[in-house]
């Protein structure tokens, strides 16, 4: 899509900003402290493809919705990254404007599709706007999160992506929560762990912020962070006790933040005390 364009720089609200040759952003106008600027709306589409793929229609706003389909012409395709609102409330507002299946892990999000797989012995790729897509199961964030390496059709398993659409399991800057309903830090540090072998000097967009440079190095960085903050949840324990609560362990190590971003990193704190249970070491390296 950045071919012959004039680059926009981040963040451009409701217009189409090219990122690669296959993907752009519409960045959803609603910034807040846990959406950064605001939700990126991904568009993928070959060249010369008339039709294209959105992922995560974005929150619960008709008007950004008729941006898109304003935007962008005939959708093929809405894939859905993960569960949460931002990314899944307006799917039904885009429906008004197409009938594009949409699919995503969690079946209560799809409609007129089965649901993307992530527990087969192969990854799942999808063929739509002249692209080949694979689905890519990296859960933490939540159980159900997934990223997405940007092919053109046939280019083979063993080409380098495009990109990588990313969700929330990376952000364009920060490190994400872990959802303390189904985020799972085993299950985290494991995508990062495959998407640094996966994506190393491959661009990542991200679901909010903006787009990553190099998705391999940052997977590694956010990993090994994740795991100093475990280590600092360890002794933290070990300081104030072991039934000491999230929310004091918390306090206990995060410094000079927000109280609304305190309790949101309590949500992480939260799944990494449910991580050290679940390993019966709650003094153990990770």
């Amino acid at each position: 899509m950045t071919a012959g364009l004039t680059p926009i720089s981040f963040p451009a609200y409701e217009t189409l900003r090219p990122v690669t040759d296959l993907s752009g952003v519409i960045l959803c106008d609603n910034p807040s402290e846990m959406t950064f600027e605001g939700t990126n709306t991904v568009v993928l589409r070959a060249p010369g493809s008339p039709t294209c793929v959105v992922v995560d229609p974005g929150p619960d706003d008709r008007a950004h919705a008729e941006r898109i389909a304003a935007i962008v012409g005939e959708i093929e395709l809405v894939v859905v990254t993960h569960r949460h609102g931002d990314h899944t409330d307006g799917i039904d507002h885009l429906r008004a404007f197409t009938t594009a299946p949409v699919r995503a892990v969690d079946e209560r999000f799809c409609r007129d599709a089965a649901p993307l797989v992530t527990d087969g012995d192969d990854d799942e790729v999808i063929h739509a706007a002249g692209l080949d897509i694979t689905v890519v199961g990296t859960p933490g964030h939540t159980a159900d999160s997934v990223s997405l390496e940007v092919r053109p059709a046939g280019a083979g398993f063993t080409a380098r992506p495009d990109c990588v659409v990313l969700g929330d399991t990376i952000l364009g800057r920060d490190s994400t929560v872990l959802d303390s309903t189904d985020g799972d830090l085993g299950d985290y540090l494991g995508s990062m762990d495959l998407l640094a072998a996966r994506a190393d000097g491959v661009i990542g967009i991200p679901g909010h912020g903006p787009d990553v440079e190099n998705t391999g190095r940052a997977a590694q960085v956010l990993g090994q962070h994740r795991r100093d903050r475990l280590e600092q949840i360890v002794a933290a324990r070990a300081e104030l006790g072991r039934d000491a609560s999230a929310g004091a362990i918390t306090q206990h190590i995060y410094r000079d933040v927000s109280p609304f971003l305190l309790k949101v990193a309590e949500q992480s704190t939260t799944v990494a005390l449910r991580y050290l249970d679940r390993l019966d070491r709650p003094d153990a390296e990770a």
